[in-house]
């Protein structure tokens, strides 16, 4: 039976230095942190992730701003509420759901996001220091799944990690990481040929692709440590890309969903405020 990863462990040590962070601020009379959160249609993922955020926000005491837009708002439109908001002086953080709808640029709306906001890694400059290995905002869920590799105390150095999905918010960005961390990584996609074989090969498996329950055991080798990133609505319940039960047996370690990956995600994202806060100051 493997080890079950929860990722809320990992988040209540650095959700208590968010609350120290914002209570100095409170006690000294300083602005706090404050994250706007713009979510335009009505996609079941990103409506329960933005929930989240203000959850846990309002419980770290900071600000959080829910910005709805139905699908039938213009890409203008959009655009403009952005730079309004890159221009208040009482945010310090932005993050825009994906995805858009069809009808939008996504490049060009992420692009009018000022990258001193831009808490979860989505515009060309930071995107840009990412791959350059310059210091910036490290993408949430990305950045979480490295965390949790560490907390198990494994030896990355050498491991073959396989990343299910191509993304530029997930598999992208998270090979980067992971190759930083001298892994070697390979990255599929629905073009990959014999993808179980390939699969059965990785130390470290990642889906991140929103196919629910499409991992099973026959896509897992003994012992391998399987993080679950996807996330569907599915009968009104959250539901990951790995089919816990299939494969929980057959993993050394592996993450549940919910509560697995995305319960450290929504703090890291808290955290990537302070610092875009701090950062404005100096």
């Amino acid at each position: 039976m493997g080890e079950i990863i929860k990722g809320k462990t990992i988040a209540d040590k650095i959700k208590l230095d968010i609350s120290e962070f914002v209570n100095f601020r409170k006690a000294n009379n300083l602005i706090i942190p404050k994250i706007a959160s713009i979510l335009v249609g009505e996609d079941g993922g990103s409506i329960y992730y933005i929930n989240n955020q203000e959850k846990i926000s309002k419980s770290l005491g900071v600000g959080f701003e829910k910005i709805l837009f139905p699908s039938s708002i213009s890409e203008e439109e959009l655009i403009d509420e952005i730079i309004t908001l890159n221009n208040r002086e009482d945010i310090s953080g932005i993050i825009l759901q994906l995805p858009l709808p069809k009808d939008m640029d996504e490049k060009k709306v992420i692009s009018t996001i000022s990258s001193d906001k831009d808490i979860d890694c989505l515009t060309y400059e930071n995107v840009g220091k990412l791959y350059m290995g310059e210091k910036c905002f490290l993408p949430c869920t990305p950045n979480s799944v490295v965390r949790i590799l560490k907390s198990l105390n494994v030896i990355l150095e050498g491991k073959r990690a396989v990343i299910i999905g191509r993304s530029n918010i997930v598999g992208k960005p998270l090979s980067s990481l992971l190759l930083k961390e001298n892994c070697t990584v390979t990255v599929c996609h629905s073009k990959t040929e014999n993808l179980k074989d390939v699969c059965k090969e990785a130390d470290i498996l990642i889906s991140a692709i929103g196919k629910p329950k499409f991992i099973n055991d026959e896509f897992v080798k003994d012992g391998a440590i399987v993080i679950d990133v996807g996330t569907s609505s599915v009968d009104g319940k959250i539901t990951g890309d790995v089919d816990f039960d299939n494969v929980v047996s057959k993993a050394s370690f592996i993450t549940p969903v919910p509560g697995g990956v995305g319960a450290l995600t929504t703090t890291l994202l808290i955290k990537n405020s302070c610092e875009a806060l701090e950062k404005d100051e100096d």
